[in-house]
């Protein structure tokens, strides 16, 4: 590909940002990132025990809008939309990645005890089924152990980082005897090192696999 490629970064909450910019810049620097922020995609998530019909029509209006400024691939990074990333990845010609699906790639790599930490409670359901979709198909005997790390998420969203990795570091522990630990969202993985700090255990971070796995779909 003469041009550098255009990867569509498709947020739900203005934290996840950060993270995803940083793993660009050290593992694919080439790539032209463009971001798309729509923070009332998670506010509404929070109100809804279930995806709506208009939340799915609303990621096949952003998938469109994506594709339409020139889009080579587009990259999803908030983890509580599954089913309407499914259906908006369907309606486009470009490739459309789930922010957990090379994380959970890259932790069955690692043995069949996965644990995840959390701070997004809604999110939890969709990835939940999302890992166990992909235990099938890959015919793996894996089992995933989610703990919600309360608070985390109230202490980022107002700026307070430290706190946020703090309260993920601290529930770590609870997951040592596991094969790998993953941050479950973009935003969590901030806390990576203070996690890595104080279990044994490999630490995965959503980004990394994510912005590995894009590269490895753009160029081949």
């Amino acid at each position: 590909m003469s041009k550098k490629p255009r990867i569509v970064l498709l947020h739900g909450t203005p934290v996840a940002v950060d993270p995803i910019q940083k793993s660009f810049a050290t593992r694919w620097p080439d790539a032209e990132t463009v971001n798309l922020l729509d923070d009332s995609l998670s506010v509404d998530r929070a109100k809804d025990h279930d995806l709506t019909q208009r939340m799915f029509e609303r990621f096949t209006e952003l998938g469109g809008y994506a594709h339409r400024i020139g889009a080579d691939a587009v990259l999803v990074t908030c983890s509580a939309f599954g089913p309407a990333i499914e259906r908006m990845a369907k309606a486009l010609p470009v490739p459309v990645l789930k922010p957990n699906e090379a994380m959970f790639r890259a932790a069955l790599t690692k043995g069949t005890r996965i644990g995840m930490l959390a701070t997004f409670a809604p999110s939890v359901v969709t990835m939940t089924e999302e890992f166990d979709e992909f235990v099938r198909e890959t015919s793996s005997k894996a089992t995933l152990k989610t703990i919600v790390v309360e608070g985390a998420m109230a202490a980022l969203r107002g700026g307070d980082a430290q706190t946020h990795n703090e309260l993920v570091a601290a529930r770590a522990p609870e997951l040592k005897d596991c094969d790998a630990i993953m941050l479950a969202h973009f935003s969590t993985s901030r806390a990576a090192e203070k996690v890595g700090a104080v279990v044994t255990t490999p630490v995965l971070t959503a980004p990394d696999a994510a912005v590995d796995r894009l590269k490895s779909l753009v160029t081949a």
